[in-house]
């Protein structure tokens, strides 16, 4: 047994080993080259704010501590703005997962009323845009400005996911769908029983693309909303961020507003440094979350024959 596991044993030759050290070398400096951005960025946040504002801080931090994050939390309005960063995100992610899943696996349908119509009139929003002017006065009419709803609905019906979906469907043997037909099931049966777990690794995929674009996106705020309850994490702290060197000469001047006392002790530089990181942190903390789901959907969708 052991010696026809030895023999099975795929030898190495020197170019092997060779390409594999350059291969390994060559990412782990790539990797080292992703992070070592953010970890510059962090370490100038929890560490004395004059050597990080002369710039001294380079490698390793120096006097820890944390304070930067607590001012920075107790600017006005950030707790309301990241409740609905998080609530867009979130619902707005769920909602255009579950409609690219639907609509893409509708289109697959030879039976669909109407299915190649349907398809062509949502791809073909693609590649024509009426435009910046069209689209704000689209919105105000449909009684989008100063609502949440604005940051769901128009983003519901994406037709690059739809195609992910109707691609990735197409891939699946139709004898499954066949087999499951003939025992009496239904479409919503079929689409959530076989369907749906044979398509979560794109199902996954999109659910990250979608919630980096949802939480990073302060745009949509900038011109629809004026009422602050409505404004995301990402917009205030843009506003914030543009506001540093104020902030900054506010705190040295000694001036006491809401807006501006917890800028206290920070200098232009460690807002900035500070603020990028509080935007940054929770969007890397999703995509490993969904890394678990997008290998295990992998698993799950796996056809072994």
């Amino acid at each position: 047994m052991i010696k026809n596991k030895m023999k099975n044993k795929i030898k190495l030759t020197a170019g092997d080993i060779i390409f594999n050290i350059l291969n390994y070398l060559f990412f782990s400096i790539f990797t080292l080259i992703c992070i070592l951005p953010f970890y510059y960025l962090f370490i100038n946040t929890i560490s004395d704010n004059e050597l990080a504002k002369r710039g001294l801080i380079t490698l390793w931090p120096s006097g820890l501590h944390i304070n930067n994050y607590i001012q920075v939390f107790k600017l006005r309005g950030l707790g309301q703005a990241a409740l609905i960063s998080i609530g867009r995100t979130v619902i707005g992610t769920a909602l255009t997962v579950f409609a690219s899943a639907f609509v893409g696996y509708l289109v697959t349908k030879q039976e669909m009323w109407g299915r190649k119509f349907w398809y062509r009139y949502i791809i073909i929003t693609m590649y024509f845009s009426a435009g910046l002017v069209p689209w704000y006065m689209n919105m105000v009419a449909l009684h989008l400005t100063n609502n949440f709803l604005a940051y769901i609905i128009p983003g519901i019906v994406a037709p690059f996911n739809i195609i992910l979906v109707k691609t990735y469907i197409e891939s699946i043997p139709p004898s499954l769908e066949e087999s499951a037909a003939m025992d009496g099931a239904g479409i919503i049966r079929i689409f959530v029983n076989i369907i749906w777990p044979l398509i979560t690794p794109i199902l996954a995929t999109i659910a990250i693309f979608c919630a980096v674009g949802a939480w990073n996106s302060f745009t949509d705020t900038l011109f629809l909303m004026t009422d602050e309850k409505f404004f995301t994490l990402q917009y205030v702290l843009y506003r914030y961020l543009n506001e540093a060197n104020y902030l900054a000469s506010i705190m040295r001047s000694g001036t006491n507003t809401g807006m501006v006392s917890a800028a206290q002790q920070l200098s232009a530089r460690t807002i900035q440094m500070t603020i990028s990181m509080v935007v940054v942190i929770p969007i890397l903390l999703v995509y490993p979350f969904l890394q678990k789901y997008f290998v295990k959907g992998i698993m799950i969708g796996a056809v072994k024959g």
